[in-house]
């Protein structure tokens, strides 16, 4: 009897034990159960237009927008050499004139400073005659003193060395009265020289008046015109990478004619007329990249890009 009581003494007390924790996992897998249905549409919506952008489309727009790119360097190259080389048609119409003007200030400048030196050195040549005369005077005051002791002498030895003291000061005033000759006669060749340079200076002044007159009576008829081209310059450097700006500059300046981007012209480049081959003319069309001259180093444009900028 003691062994059928104490069974379901034990049997008992597992049961409530276990259904305990069977409510708790019960709560426990109902719980994350609305977690994971909400985050599972989440990441399904994300991936949906990912699938749906097909690669070559992605691969076409970048295609298209180098090429449009390309095209648009090459109308704004094209339209700035155009600017460029209007500038340089108004410039070419002033002609030498700039320049002779530049040489004529730089030689007026040259002329006044010799001038100024010539004036200098007289200003110096007159100050040696001065102390020259300066010194004849002394040289006479010590001769009469010279011959004031000679009368009170006591033996013919300080006689004669009071003569040689008198004889010594002729001598300087003699060779003073020499340096004064060379200096008067240097004098009047700076004076001279002073003269026809001052001369020269005054007609080269007059040439320089009307050769300014001349220069801003052109500047002033095509001032207008040429700002409004340079700053359309301006604006068009904006819309060129760094790298073809120096390229075009570097170009120009090579260049005799200041072409640097030319038009293809019966299958030859618009500078330096060597034929090209028809596969770059074909590149060239394709407006791809910038294809420059094997020949003379110039960016080729196409009929279309041409028309694009008339």
């Amino acid at each position: 009897m003691a062994k059928t009581k104490g069974e379901p003494i034990a049997t008992s007390k597992p049961s409530k034990m276990a259904k305990k924790p069977a409510v708790k996992e019960v709560t426990e897998t109902v719980k994350p159960e609305p977690k994971e249905t909400k985050k599972k549409p989440a990441p399904a919506k994300e991936e949906k237009p990912a699938e749906k952008v097909h690669p070559k489309a992605r691969t076409q727009g970048v295609d298209d927008k180098v090429e449009v790119s390309i095209e648009k360097k090459l109308i704004a190259l094209y339209s700035l050499q155009q600017i460029d080389s209007q500038v340089d048609k108004i410039r070419i119409i002033r002609g030498e004139l700039p320049l002779e003007v530049q040489d004529l200030e730089d030689e007026i400048a040259g002329l006044e400073t010799r001038v100024d030196n010539y004036m200098q050195e007289t200003v110096a040549v007159e100050k040696s005659i001065a102390e020259k005369k300066i010194f004849i005077k002394d040289c006479h005051a010590l001769i009469k003193k010279y011959e004031d002791q000679q009368m009170n002498v006591r033996n013919n030895r300080e006689y004669d060395s009071l003569t040689k003291e008198i004889e010594f000061q002729n001598l300087e005033i003699q060779l003073a009265e020499k340096r004064i000759k060379e200096f008067q006669a240097s004098m009047e060749i700076k004076s001279e020289e002073i003269e026809r340079y001052q001369k020269l200076l005054a007609d080269r002044k007059n040439d320089l008046e009307i050769k300014k007159n001349e220069l801003d009576d052109i500047i002033a008829e095509t001032e207008k015109e040429e700002q409004d081209l340079i700053s359309n310059s301006e604006k068009n450097r904006k819309y060129i990478e760094e790298r073809l700006l120096t390229a075009y500059t570097r170009i120009r300046k090579n260049a005799r004619n200041g072409l640097a981007v030319v038009q293809i012209e019966r299958d030859a480049c618009g500078g330096c007329f060597n034929k090209i081959p028809p596969q770059h003319q074909l590149d060239i069309r394709m407006h791809k990249k910038i294809i420059v001259c094997e020949y003379c180093g110039r960016i080729l444009v196409d009929d279309e890009i041409v028309k694009s900028v008339r």
